[in-house]
């Protein structure tokens, strides 16, 4: 992208958080992970720029700051939520100091007072988890940095989600797997009833099947 072709694609983020909220929307998240735009910006595994959006830190997360304020100039700041992933490598993606690049994004965003910042740990990849078990880390990293709520998400259980919690590394917890093969999840985790198995294989496209025809627990009869 050549560097005159920035400002024109920030706009494109504050038209998009526009038409959101003219849709009747309650917010916008901007999704600085996963590979996209922002991310892409942000880890210097992609970013090779030499000019003022590329090299150090602070010029790689100039792009996902740009697209930040353009959304909270539309809606302020409290309806603005921001999603980064640590370390993350979905889509070949990676940064040579993943700690400090975090740490500076996460002091960066509390200039918006945005409604949270949605953090990705590291032992997931897309859906698939890298490493089983592993304990979060991104999330109690990024709270010594960031004032405001923190959503950590990536491979949670109820207790590992509730462990977190407890700890005060995370104000909430993000579940996506386990919601798609449960439609009740909040029940289940209420009452501590099993869980449907997911199927990976259906996560992204294809029928019903895999996607609304998982069932709703049944309390068991007693004889």
């Amino acid at each position: 992208m050549d560097k005159a072709e920035i400002p024109a694609v920030v706009e494109t983020f504050r038209r998009g958080s526009q038409r959101a909220l003219e849709a009747g929307f309650d917010g916008v998240e901007i999704d600085g992970a996963n590979g996209y735009m922002p991310d892409q910006f942000l880890q210097d595994g992609s970013n090779t720029r030499t000019d003022e959006y590329g090299g150090s830190i602070e010029n790689r997360a100039r792009f996902l700051l740009e697209v930040t304020q353009a959304a909270a100039s539309v809606w302020g700041g409290d309806r603005v939520d921001v999603r980064i992933a640590p370390s993350g490598s979905y889509g070949d993606m990676y940064d040579s100091n993943p700690e400090k690049t975090s740490g500076y994004v996460a002091k960066q965003m509390n200039r918006f007072g945005l409604a949270y910042l949605h953090v990705i740990e590291p032992r997931i990849k897309g859906n698939d988890t890298l490493r089983e078990g592993a304990e979060p880390i991104a999330a109690k990293h990024i709270r010594a940095k960031f004032k405001g709520p923190i959503i950590a998400a990536g491979g949670f259980t109820r207790e590992s989600a509730e462990a977190i919690v407890a700890a005060s590394h995370a104000d909430l917890v993000a579940v996506g797997r386990y919601f798609v093969s449960n439609p009740d999840l909040p029940k289940r985790f209420r009452i501590g009833a099993p869980l449907n198995p997911y199927n990976r294989d259906t996560f992204y496209g294809g029928d019903r099947r895999g996607y609304t025809d998982y069932a709703f627990y049944r309390e068991p009869v007693s004889a």
